[in-house]
């Protein structure tokens, strides 16, 4: 008997994987009703009777139907029909490689006709006669059951590549993947079809999606509201994938998208009420002003935001219990952006932080979606930033299940001048994602596509992308109108059917549904929406959902931030202390050990111990922490070191791990080359999980501003406009040390431009047991209605200097002060006529320069420092008092390292009026208006610094004070 002729009389031989499990859900289904099952599957079971649990048992089967040994199919083939053979091999991989070129993705045929070629026979030198002489299972390993040669094994891989959905998965390394995949696809989605309540549930959101925009368009003429038209199936789609994850144990699902869809997913997906929506749009005042915003939140006050860049939560019930959270973050204009921060919310989900040691990582426990637009996937880089966490130690959340929610334009500008590569998505391929495109005028293959996608993620835990290629049925919004730019596609968008209606046709067509049934699904949305209009026509205008955020004059809530000296010599000590086996860098170890008497009488504390102190005091205090940046295990300045390394075996251990005085867990991460999504993730963890205190850390200061949208729109203003709290620690070392431009300045000026209604805190510090207070104090307020984001010009040479250090006493008897005064000075009120205010670093150039005066304690007499360890909230009240002790004051001098147009002078001078006596001249030192934050020179940096501290003092520029590191 040969293969061909087993095939016939043992089809099990042909299944194995999804496929045989498949048959055997079939077979169940048969022994109960055989009447539910497809009739081939109905005429498989009664000739073949059960099929076997698991291939080796196909196997035995086929064994016993040959009686005897196998036979060597292609024993008597000549070596042209064996090229031939392999041949028919090679194209079946090519079929799954290409086929996507020949897939019917393109729901308006704008596309051009694609080479498709290496899909045909003809181009490999086959015929069908060639093709049917090999059994199907010879070139096609899951060939499914009544395909009796190769030639209808082509056919059937043909089908299934190239029609409604496109697959890409050349690209997957893995082995197992990339085969569970191809089985995936080729078992054909067609062949698993929609039930048909299923198919009639389908139809009725498809007409909940497509009315809701109708009665939007109609009611609220010219406002903005970025439609979901053309893409409508991406709202039942949402529903299948977050079904799936939901199913799979995530109790949280998070998501992000930008505006295009919006208000559609907001009401249908997230449940908020159509009256709230309608409300945004009806009761929006000065439509004269703003026609077509129509947000409550932006015409009082200027506060909140537009309606299509909110966020909602959503708590899904499964009968009584609550089954999962959905949220949907806000999200600026910015496209992209959000992607890191709903990462972040995954990643703080999915993280027990209650016990010491790395958090406990369970990816099950949430569920990522982010929605991008076809010209931003490509063309923004924090795409690829984002993607790069997904397989990061750090930063990875178990996979994100991303759909492109592709309407082929961009604004007015078309793909082709959007994008280099083939299709938008194909920035994915590198971080070996798989790719399904998807015709959004196909519902059916839609959640098909998204079936794949949700069972993907929940067996491997890595992302996947759905490409869903439709078109925009109105312009960029729905006033602009888009004949201009794309005359040709418009005429075929007007004339071309919507989604629900080809659905409609197509369920009638088959006998699911009728006239009458579709007619009155559109008829029950209208009702509903028209009564939610009624509702809040008649009801009196509400107050704004955002109103103005009032500033304070300073976080007031008193908070007790110094540890008893028994308590911190404890844990100092414990802090020393490594397993036996681990051997520390003997270099390090040497440094380490000096801190064992650092709090001891007459010692001093420096910057790095009172970092790592304070981090273990609120441990010990039961918050958990988080920090990372580009080195934030050793800190780019090496001060840190909060992750041993082992010389001999590259071991690592993170004292802070085993401390025993540990409440809560500490993560400690080194990122990615990347500022943007990296402190977009850190602000999304805190956001979502408030209790922790993280902390975010620059390489330098200066590559922060490659971070600026997610400091603009997220976190100096998710407060003012989306009500979001966060408590995120930014440390950005900033300081003028002669080494060039990029390696100085923070832009501390941006962050002072960016402050108002007390949305965060700017620090510049000049003290270790400062810097001690002040991460106490924001774990501290870090749950409370006072919590704020913290900006910190972070030090860089200053962290070794001994005048940073304090005394031991500070630590357990002290307080964070937002204003401290340069010891040694001001002993004589009476007698100090001028006063220089600073900030930072500058005021240990100037504590230096004072020792070395020539000129005595005389001209000190006449002079007081004032330093402003936090810029804002500006401690008014504070320097005010200070200066009511001094009724001789002439001159008041603010002194600064940075150039005039940078660092604080210019959100100080204002500020300085407002408090110094009437009529008092206040005046400025430092370096002039530049275009560059510093000069690249070491002998120019220390002229001129040498010049700012003579011109502050008024000393005789004839000492010459070396300043400058």
């Amino acid at each position: 008997m040969t293969m061909e002729e087993s095939s016939r009389q043992v089809p099990w031989q042909t299944y194995y994987g999804p496929n045989l499990g498949y048959v055997q859900d079939q077979y169940e289904k048969y022994v109960a009703d055989p009447g539910t099952v497809d009739p081939a599957y109905r005429e498989l079971f009664d000739q073949w009777g059960e099929p076997p649990q698991s291939e080796y048992s196909a196997a035995s089967m086929i064994d016993n139907k040959l009686q005897g040994p196998p036979v060597n199919a292609l024993g008597h083939l000549d070596s042209n029909t064996l090229q031939k053979a392999v041949t028919a091999g090679k194209m079946v991989w090519n079929i799954r490689e290409y086929g996507h070129l020949a897939a019917q993705i393109d729901p308006l045929g704008l596309d051009a006709e694609q080479d498709t070629r290496l899909l045909d026979p003809a181009s490999y030198g086959l015929t069908e006669q060639d093709l049917k002489a090999f059994p199907a299972s010879l070139i096609w390993d899951n060939a499914p059951a009544g395909t009796l040669n190769g030639w209808e094994a082509i056919q059937r891989l043909r089908v299934a590549y190239t029609g409604p959905i496109a697959y890409e998965f050349s690209h997957i390394h893995n082995e197992e993947e990339r085969r569970w995949l191809n089985s995936y696809a080729e078992s054909g989605w067609s062949s698993k079809p929609l039930t048909t309540q299923e198919r009639k549930s389908l139809l009725g959101r498809l007409v909940e999606v497509e009315q809701f925009e109708e009665f939007l368009h109609k009611t609220f003429v010219g406002q903005k509201r970025f439609s979901i038209e053309g893409n409508d199936v991406l709202v039942p789609v949402l529903d299948e994938v977050i079904r799936l994850t939901t199913n799979a144990g995530a109790s949280h699902v998070l998501m992000g998208m930008a505006h295009r869809g919006r208000l559609n997913v907001l009401a249908h997906v997230l449940g908020k009420p159509y009256s709230k929506i309608f409300s945004e749009f009806h009761h929006s005042p000065n439509k004269d002003l703003i026609p077509s915003e129509g947000s409550t939140g932006i015409n009082y006050g200027w506060t909140g935001d537009v309606k299509y860049h909110l966020g909602a939560d959503r708590f899904v019930k499964d009968g009584e219990a609550v089954q999962a959270r959905l949220t949907l973050a806000n999200n600026p204009s910015h496209l992209e952006y959000v992607n890191p921060v709903v990462q972040g919310f995954s990643r703080a989900a999915q993280e027990d932080r209650s016990e010491a040691g790395y958090p406990k990582l369970d990816v099950s426990k949430a569920a990522t979606i982010i929605m991008h637009g076809d010209a931003a996937f490509p063309g923004e880089g924090i795409v690829a930033e984002s993607l790069n966490f997904t397989n990061l130690r750090g930063f990875r959340n178990g996979g994100t299940v991303h759909i492109i929610v592709n309407n082929r334009l961009g604004f007015t500008t078309e793909s082709v001048d959007s994008r280099s590569t083939r299709y938008a998505s194909d920035l994915a391929k590198g971080y070996e994602i798989p790719i399904v495109h998807v015709n959004a005028d196909n519902p059916e293959a839609c959640i098909a596509a998204a079936r794949m996608a949700g069972e993907y993620r929940n067996r491997f835990k890595k992302d996947f992308l759905i490409d869903l290629i439709g078109y925009r049925r109105y312009g960029h919004n729905e006033s602009d109108d888009p004949e201009t730019t794309q005359p040709l596609v418009y005429r075929k968008v007007k004339n071309h059917p919507t989604v629900s209606k080809l659905y409609a046709q197509k369920l009638m067509k088959q006998g699911i549904v009728d006239e009458a049934f579709s007619a009155g699904l559109i008829e029950k949305v209208q009702n509903r929406l028209k009564e939610a209009h009624e509702h809040v026509k008649n009801q009196p205008e509400e107050e704004p959902e955002f109103t103005a955020v009032k500033a304070k004059k300073n976080q007031s809530t008193p908070v007790r931030t110094a540890v008893e000296m028994k308590k911190l010599r404890q844990i100092n000590e414990n802090l020393l202390k490594w397993p036996q086996a681990f051997h520390v860098y003997p270099k390090l170890e040497r440094i380490l050990q000096r801190r064992k008497t650092a709090l001891n009488e007459g010692e001093k504390v420096d910057w790095s111990l009172a970092e790592t102190l304070a981090l273990a005091t609120i441990l010990a205090d039961g918050k958990p922490i988080r920090m990372t940046g580009q080195d934030a295990e050793r800190a780019t300045f090496a001060h840190r070191n909060l992750v041993l390394h082992e010389p001999e075996t590259g071991r690592t251990h993170c004292p802070l791990h085993t401390l025993p005085e540990a409440r809560a867990s500490f993560s400690i991460h080194n990122s990615p080359l990347s500022e943007a999504s990296v402190l977009g993730f850190e602000y999304g963890y805190n956001v979502f999980s408030p209790e922790t205190l993280v902390i975010w850390e620059a390489q330098f200061g200066d590559f922060a501003n490659c971070a600026q949208v997610i400091f603009d729109q997220f976190i100096s203003a998710g407060r003012a406009k989306w009500r979001q709290k966060s408590s995120l620690v930014m440390l950005l070392p900033h300081g003028s040390e002669g080494q060039g431009p990029e390696h100085t300045s923070a832009r501390l000026e941006r962050f002072l431009q960016l402050s108002a209604q007390n949305n965060w805190t700017v620090a510049n510090l000049s003290s270790a047991s400062q810097y001690f207070h002040l991460l106490r104090r924001q774990a501290a307020l870090s749950e409370s209605e006072e919590a704020r984001p913290l900006v910190m010009m972070s030090p860089k040479s200053l962290i070794r200097n001994n005048r940073v250090a304090s005394p031991a006493s500070e630590f357990s008897e002290g307080t964070f002060r937002p204003v401290l005064e340069q010891s040694g000075l001001g002993s004589r009120p009476d007698r100090v006529e001028r006063i220089v205010l600073c900030s930072g670093k500058i005021a240990i150039d100037l504590e230096e320069a004072l020792e070395k005066d020539k000129n005595g304690n005389e001209a000190e007499e006449r002079l007081h420092i004032i330093r402003v360890e936090q810029l804002y909230p500006f401690p008014a009240e504070e320097i005010r008092n200070i200066f009511s002790r001094f009724p001789r004051v002439k001159e008041f001098v603010w002194a600064q390292e940075e150039p005039k147009n940078m660092g604080a002078w210019s959100y100080m001078e204002p500020r300085l009026r407002e408090v110094v006596p009437q009529g008092a001249e206040i005046r400025y030192a430092g370096r002039p208006d530049r275009s560059s934050p510093a000069s690249g020179y070491q002998q120019v940096h220390s002229l001129e610094q040498q010049r700012i501290i003579q011109s502050a003092l008024k000393q005789d520029s004839k000492n010459n004070i070396t300043l400058g590191r």
